[in-house]
């Protein structure tokens, strides 16, 4: 760095001896050296600035869920077994509807399997647009492979019917073999259907009577939703937008004089804001997995973490009656089963249990973080003194009760 600073003056230098009598050349050989600086000043400046699209939403504009009951046919053995009573009764009104009547008690098909279908309704859905479904299995069937759904209404919250779908089903897994021999890879009990429904209900919303336009906040923070009020009422210079609260900021589509409501939307959303990261910690108990973010701050704390492991080992060895060596307080021998009683037989062996008992105790490890310590000075502390993931759990439970940590610790 020293270096590069004095081969910019040196050029500055040589610029101002060449035409001394010309002080724009002495400014702009300045201007050069400053301009060639910049990068290196602020390139540990992290840049944190993002769409307004990236972290709010519209109200009103969203998806709806979806759920269906269907038939899945063309399996290979695999589908539910008479136990599965719903699936033959299911079975048996499709054939109905067809024309062909049929006793549900006396069908045993075992290529059929009854499935719930699930999708995703988005925002601005036309009829005739195509979705995604995701197939489940209902009852106990063992695979869906090589499956064909069966035409299947798919119905919103509200109980109407707003898409069909039907198709191939296409799996990320399988299962093969039986018994103990089995081998499976993923779920081979769900699977999707790409492009598999289609839309029959319109369900667009009309942007037109919007007289207020209201982003949502992914993450709620007071700082984020004034920031973008301000950045808002700064692009359309006057107040046209407000924040309400930590997730919602209104924005008037009448004081934003606006050709459209879309033309608003694409406007506001473009913008570029500085988002500040809440310091947040992240723990899975169940995987060990830790999250931290950058921002986390500690104040000065000392941790002291030990290792006590106890293992209990018991293993049989065999002696000739009369032999036995000395039994621990409590424990009886145990005679191993002979074929047959036989008086001029060598009398079978004695099972004799040992235990034991090892203790490990470790010296205690210690660690010391001064005040200002971020994440990776803590990261690094911890794994010096040799601790685990799941260690890592309880020595943030520890320092957040203790009021070392200034973060949100969510312990999933």
């Amino acid at each position: 760095m020293a270096g590069r600073i004095l081969t910019l003056k040196k050029r500055a230098y040589m610029i101002a001896k060449a035409e001394p009598r010309s002080m724009g050349l002495i400014v702009l050989a300045l201007c050069v050296a400053m301009s060639m600086l910049t990068p290196l000043c602020f390139a540990a400046d992290t840049n944190r600035e993002v769409l307004v699209r990236d972290i709010t939403s519209i109200e009103g504009v969203r998806d709806n869920l979806l759920v269906g009951y269907g038939l899945v046919v063309g399996l290979r053995g695999t589908g539910d077994t008479q136990q599965t009573i719903f699936t033959v009764q299911t079975l048996a009104n499709a054939m109905q509807k067809m024309g062909v009547l049929i006793t549900p008690g006396t069908v045993v098909v075992k290529n059929v399997a009854a499935v719930f279908v699930t999708a995703s309704l988005p925002p601005f859905a036309r009829p005739g647009a195509k979705l995604d479904v995701t197939v489940g299995s209902v009852g106990d069937a063992r695979s869906l492979d090589g499956g064909v759904l069966l035409m299947s209404a798919l119905h919103g919250p509200d109980g109407k019917v707003y898409a069909e779908a039907q198709g191939p089903l296409v799996l990320g897994g399988y299962s093969a073999g039986n018994g103990a021999n089995r081998k499976e890879v993923n779920a081979a009990n769900t699977a999707t259907i790409p492009d598999g429904a289609i839309i029959e209900r319109d369900t667009a919303v009309d942007l037109s009577g919007f007289k207020t336009v209201s982003l949502l906040l992914h993450n709620p923070d007071f700082t984020t939703s004034t920031a973008i009020a301000d950045a808002v009422n700064d692009e359309f210079h006057k107040p046209v937008a407000s924040a309400l609260d930590s997730r919602r900021v209104d924005i008037s589509v009448a004081g934003a004089s606006a050709q459209s409501v879309p033309q608003l939307i694409a406007r506001v959303q473009n913008l570029m804001l500085k988002v500040h990261t809440p310091a947040k910690i992240i723990v899975n108990e169940r995987t060990g997995t830790i999250v931290l973010g950058g921002n986390v701050k500690l104040s000065p704390v000392s941790v002291i973490h030990g290792n006590l492991s106890i293992q209990v080992v018991t293993t049989y060895t065999a002696a000739q009656p009369g032999l036995l060596p000395a039994l621990p307080s409590g424990a009886t021998p145990n005679l191993a089963p002979s074929a047959a009683p036989n008086q001029n037989a060598v009398p079978p062996p004695v099972l004799v249990p040992q235990t034991t008992v090892n203790v490990n105790d470790g010296p205690a490890q210690s660690m010391r973080l001064d005040e200002g310590a971020n994440v990776d000075e803590l990261v690094n502390g911890l794994h010096a003194i040799g601790t685990t993931a799941r260690d890592v759990v309880a020595i943030l439970q520890a320092i957040k009760a203790e009021g070392g940590m200034q973060a949100d610790l969510e312990v999933q």
